[in-house]
């Protein structure tokens, strides 16, 4: 059903590092370097155990901005019907660090393939459960799934 290609929309992008003799520093995202249309509007961090998958899932209206720090496989079918690249699939084998910005419409999945734990940042452009957490949650699961055509290898 779904073919490997480019998918409309995404972005992807190396993190600017700036070492100094403590480590290093990244901006994870400069509002100048960013389309007027995506506006983050909270932030979180997660931990991902090695071999663990989180997802795959997608949403009907919310922009994901990932900062992944770590070893990941990301997974992406593009499921917007209205897309030129609809039913098109990519992999991203992340090594280190890498932002990815998913639109809505896109199933995304990753998985820590790494010996150690992994570390994602994400800024949406939407608030989880809306407003005060009182909204239904903009999110189409496909975890557990067995017809779903959006597999981990």
């Amino acid at each position: 059903m779904f073919r490997n290609g480019e998918i409309e929309g995404l972005v992807i992008k190396e993190f600017n590092v700036y070492p100094d003799s403590r480590g290093w520093l990244s901006e994870l995202f400069r509002k100048d370097e960013l389309s007027e249309s995506f506006v983050p509007q909270m932030g979180y961090i997660s931990i991902t155990h090695p071999n663990i998958v989180r997802g795959p899932h997608e949403h009907r209206k919310q922009t994901d901005y990932f900062c992944f720090l770590g070893k990941f496989k990301l997974y992406l079918w593009d499921n917007r019907k209205e897309s030129v690249t609809y039913q098109n699939k990519k992999i991203i084998h992340i090594s280190d660090r890498l932002i990815v910005i998913v639109p809505p419409g896109v199933v995304h999945a990753y998985k820590n393939v790494g010996e150690r734990e992994g570390m994602v940042f994400n800024f949406p452009d939407r608030l989880y459960a809306g407003w005060g957490r009182k909204e239904k949650v903009d999110e189409i699961r496909y975890e557990g799934d067995f017809e779903s055509p959006f597999k981990i290898e």
